[in-house]
């Protein structure tokens, strides 16, 4: 239904910044629009004082003034000409996106352990003997153990997590259960949100 007179959002321009809703906007178009560079300062000043109105919380944040001058300038899309108080050069940043992280590409075989653990055990298959060696060890065996509790993938005794590090380090490290501790790991709690719960 097409009623004549309505001015709906979804028809208009499409805000630059949406927090500071269309009439700061519209006030911004007007300053780009001032004949003299005093007028548009001027004009400036008093709207970042309306911008802090629309988003008071802001002023909790270290620099605040800087944001403000810095989103006015996004507003106008860099047309408003006056002497800035701030450095506004890095203004666009704010609305670059980052750049995406990487999945990883290749299959992870030990998915219970995960691609950090793989990692841990390819390190330590070609680290030279010694204290270091040890460390992460100790270090990897005692994630491994807190892994396999958590996804409750088969047994979590020791003798299970000395077994797959042995194996899947191709013999390198062999741990000795008669001296070595693991640390006393327990998996974390079920969320009860996610248990299934029948209906009485």
């Amino acid at each position: 239904m097409n009623i004549q007179g309505l001015d709906y959002n979804t028809q208009r321009e499409k805000l630059l910044m949406s927090e500071y809703g269309r009439e700061i906007q519209k006030m911004v178009d007007h300053a780009v629009g001032l004949p003299s560079k005093e007028e548009r300062l001027k004009c400036a000043k008093t709207i970042i004082k309306m911008m802090l109105t629309k988003v008071p919380q802001i002023r909790s944040n270290a620099g605040y003034e800087q944001t403000l001058w810095d989103h006015l300038y996004l507003m106008s899309s860099g047309q408003l000409d006056i002497d800035w108080p701030y450095d506004v050069s890095g203004a666009e940043k704010i609305h670059s996106k980052p750049t995406p992280i990487p999945l990883p590409q290749n299959r992870i075989r030990l998915r219970h352990y995960g691609k950090l653990v793989e990692e841990l055990l390819e390190k330590l298959k070609t680290m030279p003997e010694g204290s270091e060696r040890d460390e992460l060890a100790r270090q990897t065996a005692n994630q491994m153990k807190r892994d396999l509790l958590q996804w409750g993938h088969g047994s979590a005794d020791d003798e299970k997590v000395a077994d797959d590090i042995a194996r899947l380090t191709d013999g390198v490290i062999q741990i000795d259960l008669g001296t070595f501790r693991f640390e006393n790991v327990t998996a974390l709690p079920v969320d009860e949100g996610r248990k299934g719960r029948r209906k009485k």
